[in-house]
């Protein structure tokens, strides 16, 4: 009988679930944190022994324990809180009695209704804000790249702040409307060259680099600050 695998894993700052799972799609065994969740997650084989995902685990317990560690705290949409827009504070201050679901003024982002859906109506309206923003400036920077976009949306990933598809729909996390201006437009850039070049060699590089010069800042803010992105809300 095989050794049920642990459910949870103890570090000093608490304790975390493990997620065990098996995928046609895997060459090889992987172990990775969920920011989002604060999850460890190995993935098998099909055909890998689970005693080998638990060997790759126990062998780098001390790198899991310390990315643990490091997570940012997780910031719940709630009134009195905050949620970045453009890489600033914008406090979140429920008004039950107002009308308009939820709106920005004054550097304050506002929330009607009962109290119950505010973090709901949060994050309804910055992913529409998300959508609507990105939309108009993938839009542009197609139009000065000569290249077609089919759509833009929007969702809320857990591993990459955007994706290209062959038949011209870019994708973007919304989280990444909390980020600097100077990082949404390379993240929109990145994407839009992808439309011309489904690669990453140097005439991708190039084409990013014309459509944005923010390459250096924005990789260096998104590996400095992404984390704290995905525990918000």
């Amino acid at each position: 009988m095989k050794s049920p695998l642990p459910e949870s894993l103890a570090y000093p700052g608490g304790s975390a679930a493990i997620d065990w799972r098996r995928s046609p799609r895997a060459r090889r065994i992987t172990l990775r944190i969920d920011t989002r969740q604060g999850r460890v997650v190995v993935t098998l084989p099909m055909r890998a022994a689970q005693s080998a995902g638990l060997a790759l685990l126990t062998q780098n317990t001390a790198w899991v324990t310390q990315r643990l560690a490091a997570l940012p705290q997780m910031a719940p949409f709630a009134d009195g809180a905050s949620v970045m827009i453009d890489g600033i504070e914008h406090p979140i201050r429920h008004s039950p009695s107002a009308r308009g679901g939820a709106w920005i003024e004054a550097g304050v982002l506002h929330v009607s209704g009962d109290g119950q859906f505010l973090a709901r109506r949060v994050n309804d309206f910055l992913r529409a804000e998300a959508r609507r923003r990105f939309a108009a400036q993938a839009l542009a920077k197609a139009a000065s790249a000569g290249v077609a976009l089919r759509r833009v949306t929007v969702k809320d990933t857990r591993t990459r702040w955007g994706s290209c598809s062959t038949d011209g729909v870019v994708m973007f996390c919304w989280r990444l409307l909390m980020a600097p201006p100077h990082v949404q437009d390379y993240v929109v850039a990145h994407e839009v060259a992808h439309l011309r070049h489904m690669n990453h060699g140097p005439l991708f590089w190039a084409l990013t680099d014309t459509l944005s010069p923010h390459r250096a800042s924005a990789v260096s803010w998104l590996a400095d600050q992404g984390a704290r992105l995905l525990r918000v809300g």
